[in-house]
């Protein structure tokens, strides 16, 4: 491998308001990979999380939901964090890491290294566009595959200490997490929106929570329509406004494996979903 600086695009969310853009970064020459995949397979083998309040995919939230009661008091709402990666605090997130290595008995050489390959790699927060070296001053380095163990670590301390309290004071019964999208269940009758919005903003000065809340008992949350009657859930597929049904034709010159991946795909989410 040839280290070089890694590069970073743009990606038009061309179906949010004001077409923003997501910058993407390549990362996989740069001159820390090797060390991040290292640091992720050691992190997960001595201090492996216990994502309490994570949900692993949209099976698994179908799954959790019919385990959990629906009232007609109760009000579905999604929170979203604002650019995540970015906002995690790098010093912060070291001693979250450090404290749980610490209660976890590891002795302090491994500890100290691990540590040391934590600094190497959040240090290396730069890519190169159009031959200009550009520098990201805060959070964690876009693009970097440590970057969603780190955030998950931080993440979950979070939630550790104030998705109990919060649960309790806004009357929450049901809390589901994927990445930085959040779904929640809570008594309307008890609280509303706006001040639980507000709690969650409270959290952290550097996390900034959006939310959507349901519109004729329904909402829309990664990719199914989640609809709440009086004694059940109901379930649809959802699609994006840029969802085309475009699919590569069968003439083409792709390799078959290709062409059938995409019909498998949506047959397996159709049966499962």
């Amino acid at each position: 491998m040839n280290p070089s600086a890694p590069t970073i695009k743009g990606l038009i969310k061309i179906h949010k308001p004001g077409h923003p853009i997501r910058p993407d970064v390549n990362w996989r020459n740069a001159p820390a990979y090797k060390l991040a995949r290292l640091l992720i397979h050691q992190i997960r083998q001595l201090a492996p999380l216990p994502h309490t309040y994570n949900t692993n995919n949209t099976k698994d939230l179908i799954y959790k939901l019919k385990n959990t009661p629906t009232l007609p008091h109760y009000t579905l709402a999604s929170l979203d964090i604002t650019n995540l990666y970015t906002n995690v605090p790098i010093n912060d997130t070291r001693n979250i890491i450090s404290d749980t290595l610490q209660q976890l008995q590891l002795d302090p050489q491994t500890r100290q290294e691990l540590l040391r390959w934590y600094d190497v790699i959040t240090q290396q927060n730069y890519f190169s566009n159009n031959g200009e070296i550009l520098i990201q001053e805060e959070g964690l380095t876009m693009g970097a595959p440590t970057s969603s163990l780190l955030a998950e670590f931080f993440l979950q301390h979070l939630e550790h200490i104030h998705k109990p309290l919060l649960s309790d004071k806004h009357k929450i019964a049901g809390y589901f997490r994927y990445v930085d999208d959040i779904l929640i269940i809570y008594d309307s009758n008890h609280s509303d929106l706006h001040n639980t919005l507000d709690d969650f903003n409270k959290i952290h000065p550097k996390l900034v929570f959006t939310a959507e809340q349901e519109t004729e008992s329904q909402i829309n949350f990664l990719d199914i329509t989640i609809h709440r009657t009086p004694t059940n859930w109901k379930f649809a597929i959802y699609r994006k406004p840029t969802f085309t049904d475009t699919i590569i034709p069968y003439n083409s010159n792709h390799p078959n494996q290709h062409k059938y991946a995409t019909v498998r795909f949506l047959y397996n989410r159709l049966k499962h979903l």
